[in-house]
């Protein structure tokens, strides 16, 4: 069993939790993911790691609560357990020394983020960090990036805050020579960014959250195409330059199931009442 030791609401339905996991917490680096299954006959989701407190033994993760297992986990509370957590899993992001780097986070993604760039700001990088939310009130780690940041920019779908949608991001590839670029979001958000810098060549690292069972290679269920050919996000990934990557497929292969996921959401707030913020 692995305590939570803190859990706390970033956003509305977005919650970002620290669990009791020293082992794990250890062997833990930017960019890997863990697997938690909150009970015996719970599923398996992939988190990726948020940060690490190597003198409290904990890992920290956050997650938005939009399906049957993430919102049961949004109603549990510090104190509580969950029985399975594994990790860490999958390759660390690149935080090597590159000079100019550009990062990107959309939504939840951005607390993830935050721990890539601590570690490329501690290798001497300069970091310009743009974050994106839907709205204003979905906007997540936004003073904790702001302050690992040489230049900081914001932006929302309804320009309610900062700049509406990524295209201001032209401008800025046009007026600065990027080095490296990293990128944390949702599919539509990666894909995006990586139309954006193509035409300057920037090798562009997404994180893929592409579907995912053992997280270890064996099921394939997290197959993807990069460069024509077929890799594991759990294994070869998560990370992988986006100028490679067929997102087409991966938008295809992550709707596969989304019928499915949507009853047993529903059926979930119907039957327990939905998400309590805690």
């Amino acid at each position: 069993m692995y305590e939570i030791v803190t859990k706390k609401e970033l956003a509305p339905n977005i919650y970002l939790i620290e669990l009791d996991a020293a082992d794990i917490a250890k062997k833990s680096n930017p960019g890997q993911f863990v697997i938690i299954r909150l009970d015996e006959k719970g599923e398996r989701v992939p988190l990726t790691i948020a940060g690490v407190d190597l003198n409290k033994g904990t890992v920290s993760t956050a997650f938005h609560a939009v399906g049957r297992t993430t919102k049961k986990l949004a109603k549990m509370k510090a104190g509580d357990s969950i029985t399975d957590l594994s990790g860490p899993l999958g390759n660390p992001a690149e935080v090597g020394k590159f000079g100019q780097v550009l990062l990107v986070g959309g939504g939840v993604w951005c607390a993830p983020l935050h721990y890539v760039a601590e570690a490329l700001r501690k290798n001497g990088n300069k970091l310009y960090i743009a974050v994106a939310g839907r709205t204003r009130n979905d906007m997540v780690y936004e003073n904790e990036l702001k302050a690992v940041a040489d230049q900081f920019f914001v932006a929302t779908d309804d320009g309610s805050k900062g700049n509406q949608g990524l295209d201001f991001l032209a401008d800025v590839l046009k007026a600065q020579k990027f080095d490296h670029a990293v990128v944390m979001g949702p599919v539509s958000t990666l894909k995006k960014v990586v139309e954006l810098t193509r035409p300057y060549g920037l090798k562009t690292m997404v994180t893929l959250a592409s579907l995912m069972v053992d997280g270890t290679g064996m099921c394939g269920a997290c197959r993807v195409t990069v460069a024509g050919e077929t890799k594991f996000a759990c294994m070869d990934g998560p990370e992988f330059n986006g100028l490679d990557v067929d997102f087409d497929e991966l938008i295809s292969r992550q709707r596969v199931y989304l019928p499915e996921e949507r009853m047993a959401s529903m059926i979930y707030d119907k039957l327990e009442g939905g998400v309590k913020r805690g």
